[in-house]
């Protein structure tokens, strides 16, 4: 088997913005990518004018999973496995309360089914999500929930027996927009004159913790270009004009080219603050 890095994911466009340039660097070096997305974002509104259009009004799922397959395409995905369930909406809100969304779904179906995903593609390097504080959707707060306990039940052997033959995942990672990249960057925007888009963002996240741990920082300066054009694919939800592509590469190429994620769980050793995620893992 090669090496392969799994990344799961609640919606279309997580893909692309959580550790896009991470898997377009691993793709293009070989490494089998797989992308699971848990449902297919039918809650999602129009949030681009441009984008808007009957098709996207009648059946907002169907271009979603269009504009998911072109973004994986791009990232270098080499297999897209889509879930099924359907986008549970925020809290409160009717999505939220219909029988198919993802939150509604039975844990353990959902796990038995993520299972044996992982035992069939025998990742090394797999991707879930931390708590999401700052943003708690309730599909990413079902990711984080599945995250460590799909690490734990792949590789035990009495854990769904027949899901396929047991697979031990070396490292678990949570792509993470840690709050001294957004600092950096924010900083950057000012001294060159620029609005930043994450005044708003800072102000929602706690202070920086002179504590804060990012357990990997991986150097995207080279994807960059890349993982924007696949954010980008994602029309009915990315304005091309809107935050997301508001600081420019140049500026993010110079002053932080990284993509941060924090090490949600592992089975091997691992040295803080390294800038590659198979690092520790055997050959």
């Amino acid at each position: 088997m090669p090496r392969t890095l799994l990344a799961f994911h609640a919606h279309p466009d997580d893909e692309s913005s959580k550790g896009g340039g991470t898997v377009a660097r691993y793709s293009e070096a070989g490494v089998r990518t797989v992308l699971v997305t848990a449902t297919g974002g039918e809650a999602g509104d129009v949030l681009n004018p441009a984008a808007d259009s009957e098709e996207a009004r009648r059946d907002i799922g169907a271009v979603r999973r269009r504009e998911l397959f072109e973004a994986a395409a791009v990232l270098g995905f080499a297999d897209v496995v889509m879930l099924g369930y359907r986008d549970s909406g925020m809290p409160d809100t009717p999505p939220n309360s219909h029988a198919d969304a993802f939150v509604n779904a039975d844990i353990e179906e959902v796990l038995k089914r993520l299972v044996a995903i992982v035992r069939s593609e025998q990742p090394q390097v797999m991707f879930g999500y931390d708590d999401h504080e700052w943003y708690p959707h309730p599909d990413h707060l079902r990711v984080h929930e599945l995250s460590v306990p799909v690490f734990e039940a792949a590789a035990d052997p009495e854990r769904y027996p027949d899901a396929g033959e047991p697979w031990e995942i070396a490292k678990l990672y949570a792509p993470t927009f840690s709050r001294s990249r957004l600092e950096i960057l924010h900083a950057a925007m000012g001294e060159r004159g620029l609005d930043s888009p994450y005044g708003e963002w800072l102000e929602r996240l706690p202070p920086l913790d002179e504590d804060e741990v990012i357990d990997a920082r991986v150097d995207v300066g080279a994807y960059i270009g890349r993982a924007r054009t696949a954010l980008a694919a994602h029309r009915t939800q990315i304005a091309p004009d809107g935050p997301w592509f508001q600081i420019p590469t140049d500026l993010i190429r110079e002053v932080y080219p990284y993509e941060d994620f924090e090490l949600l769980a592992t089975r091997v050793e691992h040295a803080p603050g390294v800038g590659d995620l198979f690092d520790g893992v055997a050959e």
